[in-house]
């Protein structure tokens, strides 16, 4: 019996022996050779801080700031170490709050796993550098309070809203999809260039490491700072734009609807782009009244939110008859020298189908273009879809005539670097085919069916951008580079993409272009556009008057200036307004005359005050 005991007693003994090797093996494994624990253990104790680089400053094309950075906080509350006896009142006179926003604040529900009261959770944000600073002197006063500076955006001047764009907080999606770039409360650029720049402009993130106590209050910089990461300031963008001409293109689309596109047709750079109604981009700051402005803005009938220099699709109108004609000239279709009666109008078998205004005769393109007559187009346009022997297969003389289009940069985007550009819209043979088998099955169309194309009319739709865009083609006579609007980064020699210096051509020949040129100078010298003529600079120009059935016609311009070594290809549309020579070709000519001169002539001052006066925004929505 003594022995069976002693059995047990040894058994018992050696079972204890080894537990206590296991744990002993088990606690070595978790405390020194497995790292997870440990990680866990400093993460109690280790704050890890997100420090917020600067956004890159926006710069004119001449060194003038666009958006600068404005430091703006949000101050971070920790439940467990605010002091319950602390000031209340005085803390919410200096923020600015009541005392319901501060029970509410900071009394989260915490059965909800995202509050913790030892972990630090935004109180309040968005607080101006301003109201911060009386708030910061006390800031002792109030423990378990830690601000954050964070970088809104500021802005020197009220212009260029809607090709600036602004900032704004991440959504959830955007975090999601972001692989670990964004967090919740990060900034990212909306519309714009902040949009279209943000991985340049945003920088990255810097991270501080702080120690802690075991009540969660910060002590001293973990390991002396030695794994901080500094933040990396966003890169400066240097635009193409020109402040001064920007501004006064606002001023004088002050009261009106439509856009403004100047461009440099050397370079493709865009010198000014207006779109009315605007806003002041100040108002879209990061701020507490933000929301209420922006819905303001959403509210707007006139809707200032929508660019319409990139966004709304127009019909050209006569604008459209310079390329109507260098496509003919090319083709062969007509000759320079080509004359076509009008009447008035444009006759089809003794019936008057088209309209046009009382001009002298025009005996070849030059004039055609002087007079922008519809029946010299509409036989222009005829003739290039019927060719030959095209009457009854029109198909082919249309997907020539597009073929040209397309070379042009129409029913396609350009590629500026703005998002949400549109391409516009020319019809296509299978679209007439489509369209007139659903009106009639089997019907079959020609030519004189779509002439209202040869006038700019009918389906045919571009943007403001590209009408600007044709008007340097002109002027380069024959080619173009995408229009852009940022010349460079700071400190980024290999900024400009490849594609913004690209040379872009269209298979017309320069003796062509060189014809249509000196019709458009006609234009402005002794044609529809005289209102546009400058004293001392060669202006070649084309009016145009599109067709609204919801209210009054629009007024259309597009020219160059000078006519050799062209410094600026533009483009006015303003809706509403009535005959092209009426607006649209006065408010080029002193965007022209500005960006030339420096200054209007005290001769043309009455013009000016006679367009800035003018109010043209009508209840009709166009």
């Amino acid at each position: 019996m003594a022995d069976l005991n002693l059995q047990r007693q040894y058994i018992i003994r050696l079972f204890f022996a080894i537990s206590a090797g296991l744990l002993i093996i088990r606690a070595l494994q978790l405390q020194v050779l497995d790292p997870t624990y440990r990680n866990k253990a400093d993460a109690t104790a280790i704050d890890e801080q997100v420090v917020y680089p600067a956004r890159g400053t926006i710069y004119d094309r001449n060194g003038k700031i666009l958006v600068y950075n404005n430091p703006t906080y949000d101050l971070m509350a920790t439940y467990n170490q605010v002091d319950p006896e602390m000031a209340k009142d005085t803390f919410c006179h200096l923020l600015k709050i009541s005392d319901q926003y501060f029970n509410e604040n900071l009394n989260k529900n915490w059965r909800d796993p995202r509050f913790s009261k030892s972990v630090p959770f935004p109180f309040l944000t968005k607080i101006s550098a301003v109201d911060f600073a009386p708030f910061q002197e006390r800031l002792y006063l109030f423990p378990g309070f830690r601000p954050i500076l964070r970088h809104a955006r500021g802005y020197p001047h009220p212009n260029a809203a809607h090709l600036l764009g602004y900032i704004r907080e991440v959504n959830r999606e955007e975090v999601e999809n972001s692989n670990g770039e964004y967090l919740p409360g990060d900034y990212i650029g909306t519309g714009g260039l902040e949009l279209s720049y943000e991985k340049e402009l945003r920088g990255k993130k810097g991270v501080s490491f702080v120690l802690k106590d075991n009540l969660g209050r910060e002590i001293e910089a973990y390991n002396g700072g030695k794994l901080d990461e500094a933040p990396e300031s966003g890169l400066d963008l240097i635009t193409t734009i020109d402040l001064d001409l920007q501004a006064y293109g606002e001023e004088l689309m002050q009261n009106k609807i439509g856009s403004i596109v100047a461009i440099d047709p050397a370079t493709g750079e865009v010198l000014a782009m207006v779109s009315t109604p605007t806003y002041d981009p100040n108002i879209l700051a990061i701020d507490r009244d933000r929301g209420k402005a922006y819905n303001e803005l959403l509210q707007n009938k006139n809707n200032p939110l929508f660019d319409r220099s990139i966004m709304a699709q127009y019909p050209p109108g006569s604008l459209f008859k310079p390329i109507v004609a260098l496509i003919g000239l090319q083709t062969g279709a007509i000759t320079p020298e080509r004359a076509v009666s009008c009447g008035g109008a444009y006759f089809y078998n003794g019936m008057r189908l088209t309209g046009c205004h009382g001009h002298p005769h025009c005996y070849n393109v030059e004039t055609g273009i002087q007079y922008s007559c519809n029946a010299y187009f509409v036989t222009v346009f005829r003739e290039i879809i019927d060719g030959k022997n095209n009457f009854y297969n029109p198909q082919r003389g249309l997907d020539t005539f597009n073929h040209y289009l397309h070379q042009f940069g129409l029913y396609q985007q350009l590629g500026i670097d703005l998002p949400r550009e549109k391409k516009g819209f020319y019809p296509t043979s299978k679209f007439y085919d489509d369209y007139f088998n659903r009106q009639q099955a089997g019907q079959k169309w020609n030519s004189v069916w779509i002439r209202s194309l040869g006038i700019g009319q009918g389906e045919l739709l571009l943007t403001n951008l590209q009408m600007a865009n044709v008007a340097a083609i002109i002027a380069n006579r024959g080619y173009f580079y995408t229009p852009h609007l940022v010349k460079g980064l700071m400190g980024n020699e290999m900024a400009i993409p490849a594609e913004f210096t690209k040379k872009r051509r269209v298979e017309i020949k320069k003796e062509y272009f060189d014809l249509v040129a000196n019709g458009m100078e006609k234009v402005v010298l002794a044609g529809t556009a005289r209102s546009a003529f400058i004293p001392g600079i060669s202006v070649c120009g084309k009016t145009g008057t599109a067709e609204n059935p919801h209210g009054k016609d629009h007024s259309i311009f597009f020219a160059f200036a000078p006519k050799d070594n062209p410094k600026v290809a533009i483009a006015v549309y303003v809706e509403n307004a009535g005959f092209g020579g009426t607006f649209a070709a006065p408010i080029a000519s002193l965007m022209i005359e500005k960006l030339i001169n420096g200054k209007i002539d005290e001769s043309r001052q009455w013009l000016e005050k006679r367009v800035m006066d003018a109010v043209l925004i009508e209840d009709v929505q166009p």
